[in-house]
């Protein structure tokens, strides 16, 4: 299994609303490193689910329940997305400052390309962020 970061606008597409649909697509990745993260996802991999722009935070975690599709909304046809289905809230939010500060997190992808909106999470890195929100890897 591998482990990735997701991240949403909560005005555009928030935890609570995911939680509300059940399962969504993840579309709109334009960028080519994010576009070549969801083409690594396997179904079963997870992903935290992190607030940008408002909150700057993980808020829940996140399965792959299909890989790789195109996407219809991309005209050119060059990129496409995965299906997610929420998994768990997270008890206490991982913050991005806490991140930032953090020796084992701060060398996550999310804090040295932060406008990547896809990136891979190192198993040791879940584990921890997972022990710090609160909930089980």
């Amino acid at each position: 299994m591998a482990y990735w970061l997701v991240k949403s606008e909560p005005f555009k597409y928030s935890w609570d609303q995911f939680v509300k649909d059940g399962r969504t697509h993840w579309d709109g990745v334009r960028n080519y490193q994010a576009s070549n993260n969801l083409k690594a996802m396997r179904i079963g991999d997870r992903a935290f689910f992190y607030h940008s722009n408002e909150g700057l935070e993980i808020v829940g975690v996140a399965e792959v329940v299909k890989e790789y599709y195109p996407d219809p909304s991309d005209e050119s046809a060059r990129f496409g997305m995965v299906d997610l289905k929420p998994v768990v809230p997270v008890k206490t939010p991982v913050t991005l400052k806490q991140m930032k500060t953090d020796p084992v997190l701060s060398e996550m992808q999310l804090i040295r390309q932060s406008r990547l909106s896809v990136c891979p999470v190192s198993d040791e890195q879940w584990r921890y962020a997972c022990g710090l929100a609160g909930i089980d890897a």
